[in-house]
């Protein structure tokens, strides 16, 4: 269900925002410094209780303002109300859903599933395994009820066979029994993964395809440990290396996905507009995936969509997105960048100095 209301308050140079969003494609215009990464970025807090582009939402809060808060509502039968505030004097942040307080941000991220286009989303190729690990996780999150629980299971029994590393003498019955949590948790996950992957690939393909000329560029998903080894095994095999490093090296905690244009990683042959069209298809076909598993729909945050991508890409991308059945706020100095890709209806939203006027 897309956002019928988005309310911001006190967010960088955002004093208030008050607007009421298109269910299909909004258009945030406006000059350099006028706020509308800045409203992206309260949609982001929204559905995952973080920034994009800062480490702590303390240093979000508006000079002049004692806290944050962005509310929005989203369309249903009944609405559901989903907010989060931070306050200047607090140490935590507040998250609430239907008035009631949660704990949890991936309450929030349940109800809002988000998908980022940007500056920083071009770390799924150049950046390291875990930007991509990310992006796996978040596809099968949102798909699988119990890779959230799974997830934590993993994470519990690393940390507690990392912590048994670091000790002087190792606890051989206690490191067995970590051993052998952590090889359970990790086949599941591996399974949860590839199950995911193999029905994102095709999908990837045809996005792409339509995208741009690129066809030679491929998926490939690595578990992180020996493929024709039980991970307990390769666990027990390792373990004085480990111990040396401090950490363990092999798992779950190690997978990645290699994206490749023939042999060779594209980070190293794409230019930085073919490395846009390629993140581009792997956020959308995502979208594709989620909408056809769980008949639910991405909110698509797309932050300079001109930016890298000469007309005809543009063309193209405009057309896919529109397909999707999502909700799209993307940014532009000017709507001529992007509003003539579009052949439906679509709200604009003008940002001048931090203040917001629909038009």
């Amino acid at each position: 269900m897309p956002l019928d209301r988005l309310q911001v308050t006190g967010l960088r140079n955002i004093a208030q925002a008050d607007l009421t969003p298109s269910a299909g494609i909004n258009l945030i215009c406006g000059a350099n410094g006028s706020g509308k990464t800045s409203l992206l970025e309260a949609l982001h807090l929204l559905g995952l209780g973080r920034s994009f582009r800062a480490r702590h939402v303390k240093s979000l809060i508006h000079f002049d303002a004692d806290s944050l808060t962005v509310f929005g509502r989203i369309a249903g039968s009944p609405p559901q109300r989903i907010g989060i505030q931070r306050r200047r004097d607090s140490s935590s942040v507040e998250l609430r859903l239907d008035g009631e307080r949660v704990e949890r941000i991936s309450r929030l991220a349940e109800q809002l599933p988000l998908q980022l286009i940007d500056s920083h989303t071009f770390e799924l190729i150049e950046g390291s395994p875990r930007a991509r690990r990310e992006y796996l996780d978040w596809g099968v999150f949102h798909v699988d009820h119990d890779f959230l629980a799974l997830w934590k299971r993993m994470r519990r029994a690393l940390k507690h066979r990392n912590a048994l590393l670091r000790y002087g003498t190792i606890d051989r019955i206690s490191m067995a029994a970590w051993n052998q949590e952590l090889g359970r948790a990790a086949e599941q996950m591996d399974s949860l993964r590839k199950q995911y992957i193999e029905q994102l690939v095709p999908l990837f393909a045809e996005t792409l395809a339509r995208l741009a000329d690129l066809p030679d560029v491929t998926l490939q998903y690595t578990r992180g440990w020996d493929r024709q080894r039980p991970l307990e095994e390769v666990l027990e095999a390792g373990i004085n290396t480990d111990r040396q490093m401090g950490f363990t090296q092999q798992g779950p905690q190690r997978a990645d996905i290699r994206i490749r244009v023939g042999k060779r990683l594209a980070a190293e042959v794409l230019s930085r507009g073919q490395q846009k069209v390629v993140v581009s298809a792997l956020k959308l076909a995502q979208g594709q995936l989620l909408e056809r598993l769980t008949d639910r729909h991405c909110l698509y945050l797309i932050d300079d969509l001109a930016a890298e991508l000469d007309s005809r890409h543009r063309q193209r991308f405009c057309e896919v997105l529109e397909e999707q059945q999502g909700q799209s706020f993307i940014t532009a100095i000017e709507r001529n960048d992007v509003q003539h890709g579009f052949s439906q209806e679509f709200a604009v939203f003008e940002l001048r100095g931090g203040c917001l006027d629909g038009a």
